[in-house]
């Protein structure tokens, strides 16, 4: 399979810029001695930093990294309090959080994905075709069995149950509802109205409807729940086929049922990836190109760039600026977690924000 990330880049042109960032970091981290870093947020972004952190403070002694998952909007909202030094989110900060915090950066370290899980007894092994339109009227309450006529229409050769749809949504706020209802919104008009996207939102009340925290919760609640639908990050691909729910193949914009492959996630960042603004806050969701899957975000470091002590800012440089320094360890990182590298272009992006924390 072609290397995702270096498609524009020669090898040795990445051997270079890999050998002369490691350099750099390597020896300023000399200098830093002591140093206590915080980082909380995103349950999608937490089995990565947890590698990503092991491996750092190995060769860094001196600095200390203390992670949590407690999901994207508590990694926002501690960094705007200045509890955390690092939040990790799913989801870019409005521009009403922007005008309130002007020093917070959104920063992208990798590229990620939602799956639709879902567990019908015996047709876990069915990739079920779903849309976003039919996805918005399941947690409406509109669309209450599976085998309503939206679903059976979208698979005409499979026999769905007459049973009841349990649809489960996080508990707290979360990126992955971030870009779950980003879809609904862009898919389907009704939603859009009300009620819209965002890591928390004003889910309307269906009867048997049920709540998880985190992905693990969510895994865990579908697996456990006859007949239910929900949605997971990526990087708990592992866990879902462990589970034995079902991945649905989703309708995108170009009109075609996609599975959430490194391929179909590729074409999605791809196909509006170009358009990524200086301070990188984009959305990747429901991208029109063929092949692209719909579900498709960056993974963010949420960081405030004035920091009171620059011994800390010259840390946070440091560390954020290895997490994407474009190696091949760290690629093999980042695909063990089902997870995408940034192409070139962001990458410049980000390595540009991330200097300006001091």
């Amino acid at each position: 399979m072609a290397d995702p990330l270096f498609t524009h880049l020669s090898r040795s042109r990445l051997k270079f810029i890999g050998i002369t960032a490691l350099t750099l970091l390597f020896s300023a981290a000399c200098l830093a001695q002591d140093i206590t870093l915080n980082e909380t947020g995103s349950t999608l972004l937490y089995p990565l930093f947890t590698t990503w952190v092991t491996h750092y403070t190995m060769s860094h002694p001196g600095v200390h990294i203390h992670i949590g998952a407690t999901g994207s909007e508590a990694g926002i909202q501690q960094v705007e309090a200045g509890k955390v030094e690092i939040g990790a989110s799913d989801a870019y900060m409005s521009d009403a959080q922007i005008t309130q915090h002007a020093r917070i950066i959104n920063v992208p370290l990798a590229i990620a994905a939602q799956t639709v899980n879902y567990n019908v007894p015996g047709l876990n092994e069915v990739h079920l075709k779903l849309d976003g339109p039919t996805l918005a009227a399941i947690y409406t309450g509109t669309v209450r069995s599976w085998n309503a006529p939206q679903i059976a229409a979208l698979n005409p050769d499979v026999r769905l149950p007459a049973h009841a749809i349990v649809p489960i949504r996080r508990a707290e706020g979360s990126g992955e509802t971030f870009v779950f209802t980003q879809f609904l919104t862009f898919s389907t008009p009704s939603w859009e109205t009300n009620p819209g996207y965002g890591t928390t939102i004003a889910w309307p009340d269906v009867p048997g409807s049920a709540t998880a925290m985190g992905n693990a919760g969510m895994v865990k609640a579908i697996a456990s729940t006859d007949y239910s639908i929900g949605y997971v990050g990526v990087s708990y691909s592992d866990s879902v086929a462990q589970a034995k729910i079902g991945t649905a193949a989703l309708k995108n914009g170009a009109g075609e049922f996609v599975m959430p492959t490194t391929e179909t996630i590729m074409a999605g960042a791809a196909s509006l990836g170009a358009r990524t603004p200086p301070d990188e806050r984009l959305t990747l969701v429901f991208a029109p190109a063929s092949g692209a899957y719909p579900l498709v975000n960056y993974e963010y470091a949420v960081v405030s760039t004035h920091q009171a002590d620059p011994a800390v800012a010259a840390a946070i440089r440091r560390f954020l600026l290895w997490t994407i320094v474009p190696s091949e360890e760290n690629q093999a990182w980042q695909s063990e977690a089902h997870l995408i590298p940034l192409p070139p272009h962001i990458w410049e992006l980000s390595q540009a924000q991330i200097q300006s924390i001091r």
